[in-house]
């Protein structure tokens, strides 16, 4: 995005004097691939895994261990901001993965779904990694919210499932489906909530209320922040998650609202946007994805908060887990991790009022009036 463009997408929106950072990062808790050997098998069979930016996922992300976190909160726990706190992640989360060995008892007829937390277990043997998880909440380094139930259109992969799609299938029997997301229905398995149909809709509803009610059970708090997986959303089921406790969306600044059969509608979002449903619409302005290869990420995310407290909008940064995880290649997790500290670290000296805070607390910020 050009500096111009830059600018011009600050405009508009709530606005504050305040140096606000918050750093949303996707995919916490979502299977990808399952580990190098599964990679070099369906490698070897011709499934094309990704070039580029969707290559990095497949070749480096999947579910964190212990010493990804570990790693991840002492770099967070290191960065304090000018009130003592440290620098904190809205872990944006999905809390299921698919049954695949239930799903294959059942000829692909019936889909079945785990908590995350039993997928981490079946990965690493133990619980310990999801204790992390609740030692980040506690310690305000880690703290969840809603990515939906799974990363999965579970419409689109059941039919080609059903339907013996090959590549489909071979993932399948490596435990994963984020392949090179080229798919019998032109739809990206990882767009959770894109349609095929209208008629999905109902379902739709359905992960998002049975979701929301696996997160509150999980961590033991409702969400109140949604971000749809991959963005392809319709609006329609604003009123389902308003009515499950939502009260913060996050949605691309200009949205291709999904209506089934390869159509959209386009909506524009910004900073502060209050819908029919009195949720309000939180929308980033800073990239920082340091896995992804091309680019001087740390000087770009900070030029991209210069121009966001330029124009008094909080610092809202897209930072996706594979940035961060190391169990398939380390070194990919000890560049993130290094290139994080230097932002972190040339944020705090150009801005020492920097405020580190959730989604959560921001959006509260947002709709609170002021006195």
């Amino acid at each position: 995005m050009s500096n111009l463009k830059r600018h011009l997408s600050n405009l508009i929106g709530w606005k504050t004097k305040r140096k606000i950072v918050v750093i949303e990062s996707d995919d916490w808790g979502s299977i990808r691939m399952p580990s190098l050997a599964a990679y070099e098998r369906l490698a070897k069979q011709g499934v094309q895994l990704g070039l580029g930016d969707a290559g990095r996922y497949n070749l480096n992300d999947t579910l964190a261990t212990v010493d990804d976190l570990t790693a991840l909160f002492e770099t967070l726990q290191k960065h304090k901001d000018s009130k003592r706190n440290p620098a904190v992640f809205t872990a944006v989360s999905v809390v299921a993965n698919p049954d695949f060995e239930k799903i294959q008892q059942h000829k692909f007829q019936e889909y079945f779904y785990e908590p995350f937390t039993q997928t981490l277990e079946k990965y690493y043997g133990n619980s310990a990694a999801y204790s992390l998880w609740k030692e980040g909440i506690q310690n305000k380094l880690f703290v969840p919210q809603f990515h939906g139930r799974e990363h999965l259109n579970v419409a689109a992969w059941m039919n080609a499932l059903q339907l013996n799609d090959r590549d489909t299938k071979l993932a399948f029997d490596e435990g994963c489906w984020g392949i090179n997301n080229k798919h019998p229905f032109g739809v990206n398995y990882q767009a959770a909530f894109e349609l095929t149909d209208a008629k999905e809709l109902e379902y739709q509803r359905f992960v998002i209320k049975d979701g929301l009610v696996l997160f509150e059970k999980l961590f033991g708090y409702k969400a109140s922040f949604f971000v749809p997986p991959n963005g392809p959303f319709n609006n329609a089921l604003e009123i389902t998650a308003a009515e499950a406790g939502i009260k913060f969306m996050s949605g691309s600044k200009i949205q291709n609202e999904s209506l089934g059969l390869g159509k959209t509608r386009r909506r524009f979002h910004y900073l502060g946007q209050r819908n029919r449903f009195n949720q309000y619409y939180l929308t980033r302005n800073c990239f920082f994805e340091p896995s992804q290869p091309g680019l001087d990420w740390v000087n770009n995310c900070l030029s991209e908060m210069v121009i966001a407290f330029r124009w008094q909008k909080p610092v809202i940064i897209s930072s996706h887990r594979v940035n961060y995880i190391g169990v398939l290649n380390e070194s990919n997790r000890e560049k993130g991790l290094m290139q994080l500290k230097e932002l972190l670290t040339a944020a705090l000296i150009r801005w020492p009022e920097i405020e580190f805070i959730t989604s959560a607390e921001l959006g509260e910020i947002i709709t609170t009036p002021v006195k």
